[in-house]
């Protein structure tokens, strides 16, 4: 069986963003998205939710080049993010304590989360992933995005940029502690991600080659649609045009009987 979470990052950046998530999930190509908890337009991403009981929504912790929603809360550029991780020098209890709060904002509004991952999948790092799992666990939430990609999705990508297919295969050695940890604190996840090594550059081409070559198991498809309008351009978002060419391939994408689309809700009904 194969089965698709397709899901949305950066729920609540823009107005453009929130439009397209809400598109993508009518037209029945995306079945969950990412909210961040302190954006522009998380206020009306939230009122999108609540009225869209059918899209699965998760918390998109922000850990690094965002603003902490609690005062003085753990909040770094990604550079010294990295650089406290190489060094040990991360404070899980800060960390904890923020995802605790942007966790509970989203909570208090009456949403239900269904699951957990982060900004610039900062929670693929062990120091980040147990407070993050923990703030996470304590506030009913038991799944977890798996921000790893598999070698056999790197290869449906060749056009992906080649220092990010490198990156991305260096940092999955980091996955055998990813699953440990996950599982010690009680949580579900997938069996990959794909589509991180085509994050900017995920068209229609790339797209239909990711699900020619999928897999038996359950998988995540991390996408980042939008309209690419004025909010967007001051966002300081790295991804700008190309989140009309993913809102375009997604709208094109057409339902496979041999891969069924779920969300988070269900992987963690079993």
């Amino acid at each position: 069986m194969r089965r698709l979470i397709v899901n949305a990052d950066d729920f609540g950046l823009t107005h453009g963003v929130n439009q397209a998530i809400a598109e993508l999930h009518r037209a029945g190509v995306l079945t969950s998205a990412s909210l961040m908890a302190r954006e522009k337009a998380t206020d009306e991403a939230i009122e999108i939710a609540l009225s869209t009981p059918s899209l699965g929504v998760g918390c998109h912790v922000v850990l690094v080049d965002g603003e902490p929603v609690l005062p003085g809360g753990f909040q770094l550029t990604m550079r010294a993010f990295l650089r406290r991780v190489i060094t040990g020098r991360i404070d899980s209890a800060a960390i904890e304590a923020e995802a605790a709060t942007q966790i509970d904002l989203l909570q208090r509004c009456g949403l239900t989360l269904t699951h957990i991952d982060s900004h610039k999948h900062t929670h693929m790092f062990p120091a980040a992933l147990r407070p993050v799992l923990r703030a996470a666990r304590k506030a009913g939430i038991h799944a977890v995005r798996n921000p790893f990609e598999p070698a056999w999705s790197q290869h449906a990508t060749p056009s992906a940029p080649w220092f990010r297919r490198n990156a991305v295969r260096l940092l999955r050695r980091l996955e055998p502690t990813f699953r440990r940890i996950a599982a010690e604190e009680g949580f579900s996840t997938t069996d990959g991600n794909l589509g991180i090594s085509a994050t900017g550059s995920l068209d229609s081409k790339t797209l239909s080659s990711l699900l020619n070559k999928l897999q038996p198991g359950t998988w995540e498809l991390v996408t980042h649609p939008g309209y690419n309008d004025s909010d967007l351009a001051k966002a300081g978002t790295r991804l700008l045009a190309s989140r009309n060419v993913e809102r375009e391939a997604l709208l094109a994408l057409r339902q496979r009987d041999e891969i069924k689309l779920i969300s988070f809700a269900e992987l963690t009904a079993g």
